[in-house]
């Protein structure tokens, strides 16, 4: 959530930049703006109310021990007749206050400076790519016929017991999902992040403060007895571990991973690339997390993407960094990188991970500051990224790896599988 002094400190440059993830702002901003200053005028009249009754009470008070009740009868009529006028601007302030912060929400954080412009994914900046891009020979499987071929996925069997988008990994196949999410967090512990266990369950409050309520409400599966939200992503959970948290500047940064099983709606993608493991509703990822200071979070972001780069050369896959457009960026982050491996088979990119810098939007929502030696209190950045999501890293080790003699398992890999060759 944006600050409200900010917004109304710098109003145009934040309608200019939230433009740029072409979002109209005009509207919303200048009726921010005007709901704070009626929110302002009011708790000022509620002030003024409050002073006044703090004067009469002394008043009153000096009138009775100077024997003159019915002067402070008076006053007494006075005082009902201003806390009345109390009660009634309390209920109008926090009407006015609810207003205010039902739109604030709506609100997206603002692009970072350097966010390129555009509005769908054929106008993303590739910044980097490595590795050689091959091309399917004709002999070639996708992957959803070579975990047939190979017994490694049951996507009909996941149909019959929950529904599409849940498939049911066997053999070699549940053995490499075991594989790699404990490749990606040793890999993770080694650089330096603490492995924390968390909750596949949030109550509303964590899923409003990281940004997914109210904004991806459709996005995630709510147990409505219980009132709790299946988690699309540990950052979820994992980033709550610290609202309503204060640090102190020798704490940062922080450096979490997680693993955890991730559940997404993806409402409104049905027919869009669902093939195989390419969409699911239920998936395995590894999460890394970071809450950093404000001046170095950024290289922070840079590191991250480095190290997430750092997994996909040991797996051997062919992969690019793709630095967002505006219009393709999501409602939190203030710049992202998507890591895309290649899938020879379906001759086009997959995402694998996105690395992101919220700056201090989750943090506003959080409540999560750090304190300087000098007692200065400023909210925290938060960062997190994919290190990394299972499905499409198994669907471009398949495809990568076929050979006629089987599926070739790269040695960073194979010393957890136990295998070399999937055969």
């Amino acid at each position: 959530m944006l600050q409200l002094n900010y917004i109304r400190d710098h109003r145009q440059e934040v309608v200019d930049r939230l433009a740029v993830k072409n979002f109209e702002g005009g509207v919303i901003i200048q009726s921010i703006v005007e709901l704070d200053d009626k929110r302002r005028e009011t708790q000022k009249q509620l002030d003024d109310i409050q002073a006044q009754s703090n004067l009469l009470a002394k008043e009153i008070g000096f009138l009775l021990k100077s024997g003159k009740s019915d002067e402070a009868n008076v006053l007494k009529e006075k005082t009902g007749r201003l806390k009345d006028k109390s009660k009634d601007l309390e209920v109008s302030f926090e009407a006015i206050k609810k207003e205010l912060d039902d739109l604030l929400v709506r609100v997206p954080n603002l692009p970072h400076f350097s966010v390129p412009v555009g509005k769908t994914p054929e106008e993303n900046l590739i910044v980097f790519q490595e590795g050689k891009v091959i091309t399917a020979a004709a002999t070639d499987l996708p992957h959803w016929e070579l975990t047939t071929k190979y017994d490694l996925i049951d996507f009909a069997a996941g149909n019959k017991i929950t529904g599409a988008g849940f498939p049911l990994y066997k053999g070699k196949g549940a053995r490499l999902q075991r594989a790699l999410v404990n490749f990606f967090l040793d890999e993770a512990v080694k650089a330096g992040y603490q492995e924390v266990q968390p909750p596949y369950l949030v109550n509303a409050a964590s899923a409003y403060a990281t940004g997914q309520l109210p904004d991806k409400d459709a996005q995630m599966y709510h147990v409505g007895l219980d009132d709790l939200y299946l988690i699309p992503t540990a950052e979820v959970p994992v980033t709550n571990i610290y609202r309503d948290t204060l640090l102190k500047i020798q704490d940062l940064p922080i450096m979490n991973v997680a693993y955890s099983g991730c559940f997404r709606r993806e409402a409104g993608s049905y027919g869009k690339d669902v093939r195989g493991l390419n969409r699911l509703h239920q998936f395995d990822k590894v999460e890394i997390v970071q809450v950093a200071h404000p001046e170095t979070s950024y290289n922070i972001l840079e590191s991250m993407r480095e190290y997430v780069s750092g997994l996909l050369r040991k797996l051997e896959l062919p992969f690019r960094v793709v630095k967002l457009c505006g219009g393709d960026m999501s409602f939190t982050s203030a710049l992202t990188y998507d890591m895309e491996v290649w899938s020879p088979a379906q001759a086009r990119w997959l995402e694998v991970s996105s690395i992101s810098n919220f700056e201090t939007f989750q943090s506003n929502r959080l409540k999560l500051r750090f304190k300087y030696e000098t007692g200065k209190i400023q909210p925290a950045h938060t960062l997190n990224g994919s290190a990394l999501a299972l499905p499409r890293i198994v669907a471009a080790l398949l495809e990568n790896g076929q050979t006629p003699e089987g599926i070739r398992i790269p040695p960073a890999l194979s010393a957890y599988t136990g295998f070399e060759m999937i055969r």
